[in-house]
């Protein structure tokens, strides 16, 4: 999967709230986009890539606030009966990590339990959902196993799905009795591993510097994608104002607060 657009073209915005610097809440939209790559799995219409989804919001079923990531799974019904999107049956899902928001979306940084996100798209009929854990994410393979063989969490491991490769490595480099986080060594021979399988889409949570300074990144990844550069990488953990980078052997993908819809 290669992309061969020129850049992201809007397609809508979801309403929801986030945690706001120095307390509180604060209204935000999530930017949703359209990118052309020239193949898709097969079975696919598109491709939904998602990362850093740390807000509620309601679904347009009603009720209460939930994960931002609920509630985008729910609105992928709303956008196909619409005509803005292909039916979640013919959309498969990659998710970047850090999906966790506090209960009232008031506290930055907070970590938990993501499972609901994973679920929520696999409900949804998506014919698949991988991607990897970022640093707020509490979630493991055991809570994903009865959503089926096609809802993949990946760390340091790659599943093959409609002639695509995804490979995928979670976490961050940082210190290991933190949650979240993994020793440099340990998270690049992961990152190693996985490019050793030849990817066609490698998803990271935290991942290289894109090509101007407001696209910011890890050095230890980019050197070992600069050794065995996939087609495509998708990343987050820090915020890019322009989403897509060169890269090499392709481009990178950041989808810090964002979800792009990949459509040939």
């Amino acid at each position: 999967m290669r992309i061969v657009g020129g850049g992201v073209e809007a397609v809508t915005e979801v309403g929801y709230r986030r945690a706001r610097v120095g307390g509180g809440s604060e209204a935000a939209r999530l930017p949703v986009g359209r990118l052309r790559v020239d193949r898709l799995p097969a079975g696919c219409d598109a491709v939904l890539v998602a990362g850093d989804l740390q807000g509620v919001a309601p679904s347009p079923w009603g009720g209460p606030p939930v994960l931002l990531g609920v509630a985008l799974a729910d609105f992928l019904t709303v956008w196909a009966q619409e005509g803005s999107a292909p039916a979640p049956e013919r959309v498969g899902v990659v998710l970047a990590g850090d999906l966790y928001a506090a209960p009232a979306a008031d506290r930055r940084g907070a970590s938990g339990a993501v499972r609901d996100v994973w679920w929520a798209f696999a409900a949804a009929g998506c014919p698949f959902v991988v991607g990897v854990a970022g640093n707020h994410d509490e979630v493991s393979t055991a809570d994903l196993a009865e959503a089926g063989p096609h809802v993949v969490l990946l760390d340091g491991a790659h599943v093959d799905v409609g002639g695509v490769r995804f490979a995928g490595v979670g976490r961050i480099i940082g210190d290991p009795k933190r949650p979240g986080r993994r020793a440099e060594k340990a998270q690049t021979a992961l990152l190693d591993r996985v490019l050793g399988a030849t990817p066609d889409v490698l998803i990271l949570h935290e991942g290289p510097p894109g090509a101007t300074p407001t696209q910011p990144g890890r050095a230890e990844p980019a050197a070992r994608i600069r050794a065995a550069p996939p087609p495509l990488t998708i990343c987050g953990h820090v915020h890019w104002p322009i989403p897509v980078a060169p890269a090499p052997g392709g481009h990178t993908l950041n989808t810090d607060a964002r979800a792009i819809l990949l459509t040939v």
